[in-house]
């Protein structure tokens, strides 16, 4: 296990791209989506060996803490925190820093997404564990990007500068990895710009995986996000007291939205880079599941009660019934018990614009 070494997982989103199946009170990282775990519990399996589970700090929602700890009975309570409400990626770390430091103010930690799916996982331990080394023996901000299989405009990009060759302290920390300086973070691009990219040879997925010291995030949140650093203070000082749940419910109805790259990544000028060579996937839409499941001779992803004739490359999952396709091609279908989406693969990310169409028109009820 690697010495005051934590993880904080984010798990406070929606999973609003895969409605129906993810609502309000059970969204997608709760769910089974890939393989026969929900995905939260995939998201603790992939740092066995580096962290143990007493030193693996979940956030999500203050109405999904009791949904959470029912999935993951092995980690202690008090490691899974409740938000009282979303304020976005940057809240959420300084939040879970924040407890973080209440134990071992020498922690270096990392940031992952519970939603993430990887491959190659002792790749991924491997690189983990030299990012670790790295954040722990220079005070840099580092990040894990991915190299791109094709040009995707779901992901923002890395622009990767020359490699660190002044690594501080240890140097040794930084044999077996390549570690680059960070130039830029660029937002998702359009297809043709994303071709532009792949060209260059310079250009990484942002896949949102992190690694810090303690000592290295609260300056950067001292220098360009002083009310979170004010949150960390507050929030350790009110630990284990009656007065937590009342301040953290006023600290968060004055913090503004923002995420941790707005708050700090792309204003920080020592940001650094590891290449991440695993597979990952952040499953961020039902066209993901084509990654992750077979397909039948005519090209469709099916699971649950299917039959389909003369229809083709078609995504489609039952969980209650039958669902019939006819010369139909390319669309995502899903059914669940009370509600059904039908759309093109080319527009599943819009799912989360229909999502906010059915909520200001009150169909609570399927949401």
């Amino acid at each position: 296990m690697l010495k005051h070494a934590y993880a904080i997982i984010l798990a406070g989103g929606r999973g609003e791209r895969f409605w129906p199946l993810s609502t309000a009170h059970q969204p997608k990282q709760l769910l089974s989506l890939v393989g026969n775990r929900p995905l939260i519990a995939g998201a603790v399996d992939h740092l066995r060996g580096l962290i143990p589970s007493s030193r693996i700090i979940i956030v999500t929602n203050v109405d999904l803490v009791a949904a959470t700890r029912r999935v993951l009975p092995s980690l202690p309570r008090r490691n899974i925190i409740g938000e009282p409400v979303g304020r976005d990626t940057a809240a959420a770390i300084a939040l879970g820093a924040a407890h973080i430091r209440a134990r071992d103010p020498r922690a270096v930690f990392c940031v992952l997404t519970a939603d993430h799916v990887m491959g190659d996982l002792p790749i991924f331990r491997r690189t983990l564990k030299k990012a670790f080394d790295v954040a722990g023996a220079s005070h840099c901000l580092l990040t894990i990007g991915m190299q791109p299989k094709f040009p995707s405009t779901a992901f923002g990009y890395i622009e990767a500068g020359p490699h660190l060759s002044r690594p501080g302290r240890g140097s040794r920390a930084f044999s077996g990895v390549e570690v680059v300086v960070v130039k830029r973070f660029v937002e998702k691009p359009n297809e043709a710009t994303a071709a532009r990219y792949l060209k260059t040879g310079r250009y990484f997925w942002n896949s949102g995986m992190f690694v810090w010291s303690l000592d290295a995030f609260q300056e950067a949140l001292a220098r360009y996000q002083p009310p979170l650093r004010r949150l960390m203070k507050h929030v350790e000082a009110t630990l284990g007291t009656v007065r937590y749940a009342s301040l953290l419910k006023a600290e968060y109805k004055q913090l503004k939205k923002i995420s941790v790259d707005y708050a700090i990544m792309e204003k920080a000028d020592n940001i650094v880079m590891v290449k991440g060579t695993f597979a990952w996937d952040d499953v961020g839409s039902w066209s993901a599941l084509e990654h992750h499941f077979g397909k039948d001779d005519r090209g469709n992803v099916i699971i649950g009660q299917v039959e389909h004739l003369e229809a083709s490359g078609n995504i489609v999952v039952s969980r209650h019934g039958l669902v019939a396709l006819l010369g139909v091609d390319n669309l995502v279908v899903v059914q669940t018990g009370n509600a059904t989406l039908v759309c093109p693969k080319s527009r599943a990310q819009d799912v989360k614009k229909l999502v906010e169409i059915l909520r200001k028109k009150h169909h609570h009820d399927t949401l």
